[in-house]
């Protein structure tokens, strides 16, 4: 079967092979790429090369995914932390010396 197609990013004794096949559709659809497989394999191999497990999924086989219409709240710390290092950077190039914002220095 050759090399697989990757490695799982956790577990590098997964390994995922990949199939994809498109094809142009007919004219009426404007040349749409149609979809003729989409084949996945996933093995897991012991450290001595024995296969212990394998998965076989067609597009038939694969699930519809429902994805959450509710919105992730931001984390306004991190921003704040980016905000404020951005703006000290802006500031220190505006005035290098620090002349502007003390007082008694008024040109």
């Amino acid at each position: 079967m050759g090399p697989p197609s990757t490695k799982s990013t956790f577990n590098k004794d997964v390994w995922i092979y990949i199939e994809r096949t498109t094809s142009s559709s007919k004219i009426s659809k404007l040349g749409k790429p149609v979809l003729l497989k989409n084949n996945v394999l996933i093995l897991e191999v012991s450290n001595k090369g024995l296969l212990l497990s394998k998965v076989f999924l067609d597009k038939e086989k694969m699930n519809n995914l429902d994805f959450s219409k509710e919105f992730t709240q931001m984390d306004y710390s991190k921003r704040a932390f980016i905000y404020d290092f951005l703006s000290s950077i802006r500031q220190k190039i505006n005035d290098p010396l620090g002349k502007r914002g003390k007082k008694g220095n008024e040109r």
